[in-house]
């Protein structure tokens, strides 16, 4: 009887890369991969860029996005231990025409996979000695910089200028400088993104293997 309340512990997969590499891509990809057969939870770091609530809407246009002060990574890694201790956490949610966090949060239970994905998964220790799986994509500068100009004007209500004069002075110099370096520490590097399916076999089989042999 005890044996059947021990509760497995989550295995945690970390996804980062560029800007638009298909880090998104990847992980749906893995979602959809073991939904008949696990439940699987997606994180996407984004969510959790700073309460900038009470600053003015103007200065929080001129914040760098890009730069890992602007996440609340200490949230993020004090949400992911309660997950793997088995408790449910109220994940924020992130407004990004308005630039700052949104007021409603949304229930994530404890699950089989947490996958989180996002730029500066690998960059930080304490986030990444969380992992049981570390993930980098690796997709060309010029691909990339299409992606993010058709998803930010789009989805986030960003205006064509806007996006070429962030990606000139702070996506191309950050990723440089932070993103790019944190592929060392990844177990797999997957190229070209979401297209790259014998990677992205290779990984669910890898998966697999862990959720045939869980952790307790």
């Amino acid at each position: 009887m005890e044996g059947e309340m021990q509760m497995s512990k989550p295995i945690i997969i970390g996804i980062a890369g560029g800007s638009a590499s298909g880090k998104t891509s990847i992980a749906q990809r893995l979602q959809d991969t073991f939904a008949d057969q696990k439940s699987v939870v997606i994180i996407r770091q984004d969510e959790y860029y700073k309460d900038q609530a009470d600053m003015p809407f103007e200065e929080r246009l001129n914040v760098n996005y890009d730069h890992p002060f602007a996440f609340d990574t200490e949230l993020l890694i004090q949400q992911l231990k309660q997950l793997i201790a088995g408790h449910a956490i109220q994940k924020p949610t992130y407004d990004f025409v308005q630039y700052t966090r949104a007021k409603e949060t949304e229930t994530i239970n404890p699950c089989d996979v947490v996958i989180v994905e996002g730029l500066f998964v690998l960059e930080d220790e304490s986030l990444r000695n969380l992992l049981n799986i570390k993930v980098y994509v690796d997709t060309a500068d010029d691909i990339r910089f299409i992606r993010r100009l058709l998803r930010d004007v789009k989805e986030r209500g960003r205006t064509l200028d806007s996006v070429v004069n962030q990606w000139v002075n702070t996506v191309r110099i950050m990723h440089e400088t932070f993103i790019e370096p944190s592929r060392r520490y990844a177990d797999i590097i997957i190229p070209e993104g979401g297209q790259n399916s014998v990677a992205i076999d290779l990984l669910t089989t890898k998966i697999s293997s862990i959720l045939h042999h869980p952790m307790v």
